[in-house]
């Protein structure tokens, strides 16, 4: 893992199922980003899936959500409307931005070893710092764990304002 929790998220620019330019540097709120290897693959269509069930708690924290990775625009929006998707999905066709964060590496499936996307998720707070990164993360309940540690989060930062 090249990134750490507490110092600042690396910026970087990938295209958006929005048809824009998605920049991390340009956001109000805090951000959740979920890396993973596939679209419309088990694994990745229940995170997408279970991400997508809590989107408006996370929003209603002020956190956004975006799933990573290297799968085409045309793929993302596909899977996007297929499964009803809330969020943006960004695109890393050339895995700049998995391999800034470390989230590119060896893997290995049946004995096979194999560069990939290890599914990771990155919680960065409103001012860009790094709050909580999760590697190698197991999809069920995972997006529950998300949404607890950010309700955790905002209820301290509330008892330190009072």
């Amino acid at each position: 893992m090249k990134i750490k929790s507490n110092k600042k998220a690396p910026n970087f620019k990938l295209m958006s199922t929005s048809s824009k330019i998605f920049e991390l540097s340009k956001l109000k709120n805090g951000i959740i980003i979920y890396f993973y290897p596939k679209d419309n693959t088990p694994g990745c269509t229940l995170e997408t899936i279970d991400f997508s069930k809590l989107y408006k708690k996370f929003k209603s924290l002020k956190y956004d959500v975006v799933g990573i990775s290297k799968d085409s625009i045309e793929s993302h929006l596909n899977f996007k409307e297929r499964f009803k998707v809330p969020f943006h999905l960004l695109s890393d066709e050339k895995v700049q931005v998995q391999k800034k964060y470390g989230i590119w590496g060896m893997k290995s499936f049946l004995g096979k070893k194999y560069m990939g996307t290890i599914r990771s998720t990155i919680v960065i707070d409103n001012k860009g710092k790094i709050l909580k990164i999760w590697p190698n993360v197991r999809v069920n309940g995972h997006a529950q764990e998300v949404l607890e540690f950010i309700k955790s989060v905002n209820k301290k930062a509330r008892i330190n304002r009072a």
